[in-house]
């Protein structure tokens, strides 16, 4: 599996094996050999959404591949067993991969053929053509399909990126798993997430202020969360471990949300996330000695995140009761 010959090889012997356990089991329909037909998935390339993010085609791919991400995740469903049928839904996942590649650019393309700037003209010279590769060119663990290699702490290890939102007395409130590495982009679902499972268990009152470290900091989400979500927001524009402001990230927002976290108010919330949310990981990590998923699967991990915090929360609860009781 270390070659391209030898994963075509491997490939083409699971696509035999299925066919003859098929032929067993009396399946008269099959696949055509040698080609797995990928769903087709809706992508909706907004130009007005994309282009003020100034990312060029880079901006387009980027969207493309954040629905197609979206879209597997509402339809995850139980790693098979059969090391055959892995191998061929990571083949078809790859060729997916593909054509959601061809789509962005083509419409990037098509965006800069034909869109006018505000005084008539064209919008520069024509980009460069893109020239699909022949095969996809990624990579997928056969293991864990729906899995990604995830930056750690100290390097890299194959996984999930685990999420979780905290109250003031260390109570999870929402937990979910994304296979993308950075935390950029996860602020606005883990609120919506936190709202839907107090409205779950009847209580009305929505969270107040969300505080998150640096790496949560996406302008866009943050006017989403404040103007739709009605919670407001305290992110540092810079990393803990950064003397100096990054950069160009001077002034505008930067700055306003500099001089918030310096007042009393504003810097005694954020200094109070660290005994929030941080013991949680800790005490699961270190104390309870979960650090690694026992289950295969998004959808199976993400249950399993969850019965993880859900054990937490009946610990601290039952701690509280002790405590209470001996007062």
């Amino acid at each position: 599996m270390r070659t391209s010959e030898g994963r075509r090889a491997a490939l083409a012997k699971a696509k035999q094996k299925l066919e003859r356990d098929r032929a067993k089991n009396g399946s008269a329909k099959t696949e055509a050999a040698g080609h797995v037909e990928a769903p087709a998935v809706k992508i909706e390339l907004d130009s007005e959404v994309i282009v003020p993010r100034i990312q060029g085609r880079d901006g387009w791919l980027l969207e493309a591949r954040r629905q197609l991400d979206e879209h597997r995740r509402r339809q995850a469903k139980p790693i098979v067993r059969s090391r055959a049928q892995r191998l061929l839904e990571s083949e078809r996942r790859l060729q997916q991969d593909l054509a959601v590649e061809r789509y962005a650019n083509e419409a990037y393309e098509h965006y800069r053929a034909n869109e006018r700037d505000t005084q008539g003209r064209r919008l520069g010279r024509p980009p460069k053509p893109y020239e699909p590769p022949e095969t996809p060119a990624g990579k997928l663990n056969t293991t864990d399909p729906d899995s990604r290699n995830v930056k750690t702490p100290r390097s890299y290890a194959q996984g999930y990126n685990a999420q979780a939102v905290v109250n003031e007395d260390q109570i999870v409130l929402a937990a979910e798993v994304s296979a993308s590495s950075p935390d950029f982009g996860h602020l606005q679902p883990m609120v919506q997430a936190t709202k839907r499972e107090l409205q779950a268990i009847g209580v009305t009152e929505a969270p107040g202020v969300a505080v998150a470290d640096s790496g949560y900091w996406n302008e866009e989400q943050m006017d989403a969360v404040v103007a739709n979500e009605h919670v407001q927001v305290l992110i540092p524009p810079d990393a803990g471990k950064r003397e100096t402001p990054r950069p160009g990230w001077q002034g505008g927002r930067y700055t306003s949300m500099r001089e918030a976290l310096a007042t009393d108010y504003g810097g005694g919330l954020y200094r109070r996330r660290k005994v929030m949310v941080e013991p949680v990981f800790a005490q699961t990590k270190h104390n309870r000695r979960i650090d690694s998923f026992r289950r295969r699967g998004r959808s199976a991990v993400r249950s399993e995140w969850r019965l993880i915090t859900a054990t937490h929360n009946l610990l601290k609860l039952h701690k509280h009761q002790i405590a209470a009781a001996g007062a």
